[in-house]
Formats: C-alpha cells, sequence, structure tokens
C-alpha cells in the first residue's frame, strides 16, 4: 500500500440493544478479518453525522433515528502509511430489520453480548466500548421498532449458510 499524504475521515455507528452490540465483521481493508461497527468514509462536504446515518443505511438497511456523539477515533498506523480519523456515535433508536446489505464487503450482522464479544476486534470498535463503559451506557436498550437480538442471530446464521 502507498502510504497517504494525509488523513481520511470515516465514521462509526455503535448500536447497543439490551447489552448486545451490533458487529460485522470486514472482508476488505482496513482491518480485514476484524468485527467492527456499521461505518465507513465521509464524503467531501458531507456532515459527519449525516455520513454516519447513510453509511448504517447502505451497510445494514436501518434508518438511524437518535444519535449521540460517543468518542473520536484517531487510528494511526505509521507502518501501513496510514491514518484514519473517525467520530463515533451512539446510536439510541432505529427502524427496520438490520441485515447486510454489502455481503461483498462484509459478514453478519451479528448481535453479540459485551461480555462475550468475538476476536479480533477494530481499533474504532475498540474506543467506543472503552467509551460505552466510561459513560454507564453500554446495557441501555435503544428504542428500536425492531429489537428482538435472536432473530438478527438467526438471520445472520442462515446468511452464513
Amino acid at each position: 500500500m502507498t502510504p497517504w499524504s494525509e488523513p481520511r475521515v470515516g465514521c462509526g455507528a455503535a448500536i447497543v440493544v439490551d447489552g448486545r452490540i451490533l458487529l460485522l465483521r470486514r472482508r476488505t481493508q482496513p482491518e480485514a478479518g476484524c468485527w467492527g461497527l456499521a461505518g465507513g468514509k465521509i464524503d467531501l462536504f458531507e456532515p459527519a453525522e449525516a455520513a454516519m446515518r447513510r453509511e448504517v443505511e447502505e451497510e445494514l438497511g436501518i434508518v438511524v433515528g437518535t444519535a449521540d456523539l460517543l468518542c473520536f477515533v484517531d487510528q494511526i498506523d505509521v507502518a501501513a502509511g496510514t491514518h484514519w480519523v473517525a467520530p463515533i456515535y451512539r446510536i439510541r433508536d432505529f427502524t427496520g430489520e438490520p441485515r447486510n446489505v454489502e455481503p461483498a464487503k462484509h459478514d453478519g450482522p451479528v448481535w453479540y453480548p459485551l461480555d462475550a464479544l468475538p476476536e479480533p476486534l477494530t481499533t474504532p470498535t475498540k474506543a467506543a466500548l472503552a467509551a460505552l463503559l466510561r459513560s454507564g451506557d453500554a446495557a441501555s436498550p435503544a428504542q428500536a421498532e425492531h429489537r428482538d437480538p435472536s432473530r438478527i442471530d438467526r438471520d445472520a446464521e442462515h446468511q452464513r449458510r
């Protein structure tokens, strides 16, 4: 990979329902093979929160309701010559049923209990989890229209077959 000449800007969404976090396993770089939050690149002149909402809808097919800034990630990999900066938002509510809309880019989605997370996790996901724990907000449920994590687990298992 050719080193970048400037940082890239991304965004992410920490969706936590009833003590479970919704994760996707990345198929592409950076951090291919790691479990992470929905999110992606911010387009030029696009507000960060709008980009997060767009990315979540593109990746999961859901519409984000209330979103609060949770943390800011500064991911620097000098060896690879990359630098990402990204605001991560805590999603308070959403409508729709999360599903994998971009299977070439991700596996999942899968709801994981916060005390039984998969490995490896992406850098932004680790930062979001630390921020959730610091805030005491890790277990508060979202007010989602469709909130049955077991159904999403079954759907994700079906997609892997």
